[in-house]
């Protein structure tokens, strides 16, 4: 059976290989191992996200929802080195690689936390490089490429667990989501859970993939 990357703890070996790769119009050297999302290349779907979202807010709280090896923490640290990025797995070998690859280039602002498979983060923090994060922040901007085949159910929970953490009167997340799995039908199950607060909205579209744009209003 083929290793999922949402695993908590991959039992896969840990065999580390080494990219060159352009996050954002950064040139960026990273390491990436198997049992992680995308383990070779910068994903098609995080591609399009990079390219597509506005500029990141200069400073706040900043959040990588599914991180993986972390290539939208690397483009959110290197275009706000003033914010306070934040980079959630439940893989802990994704974590541990989000924040070597930080350490790597110089993002000295990101900070990774380890999440339960609802989506929420471990009172207790594994040893090393994760972070405990406090209950009550909250977040200028989210921006996620989200596990979808954890299933719908497993996805809902894991938005639901975060979006409104958006911060009030302006927080504001991306989430790129292919069109075949779901991503139109997502946008409306997103404005009735979230209600009135909210605006929810197609963002953009781009090689079978789209862009969902949430704003916080209140």
């Amino acid at each position: 059976m083929v290793e999922q990357y949402f695993s908590a703890e991959p039992a896969s070996e840990d065999v580390r290989r080494s990219l060159n790769v352009s996050v954002q119009g950064h040139d960026v050297q990273v390491e990436t191992s198997n049992g992680v999302f995308s383990g070779s290349r910068v994903d098609l779907g995080t591609s399009v996200l990079l390219r597509e979202v506005p500029d990141a807010p200069e400073t706040g709280a900043l959040l990588d929802l599914g991180c993986g090896w972390g290539p939208i923490t690397l483009a959110l640290s290197l275009a706000s080195p003033h914010a306070d990025v934040w980079s959630v797995d439940v893989n802990t070998r994704a974590l541990e690689l989000t924040a070597e690859n930080a350490k790597r280039n110089g993002c000295t602002n990101v900070h990774v936390t380890a999440c339960n498979e609802d989506g929420k983060p471990l009172a207790t923090q594994p040893a090393g490089v994760c972070e405990s994060m406090p209950d009550d922040l909250v977040f200028d901007a989210i921006w996620s490429n989200p596990p979808i085949r954890i299933g719908k159910d497993a996805l809902h929970t894991l938005l639901m667990a975060w979006l409104p953490r958006l911060k009030p009167a302006g927080g504001v997340a991306y989430l790129v989501v292919q069109k075949n799995l779901g991503a139109d039908s997502l946008v409306p199950w997103l404005a009735s859970a979230l209600g009135d607060d909210y605006e929810v909205s197609k963002y953009h579209s781009a090689k079978g993939y789209r862009v969902i744009e949430v704003v916080r209003n209140a």
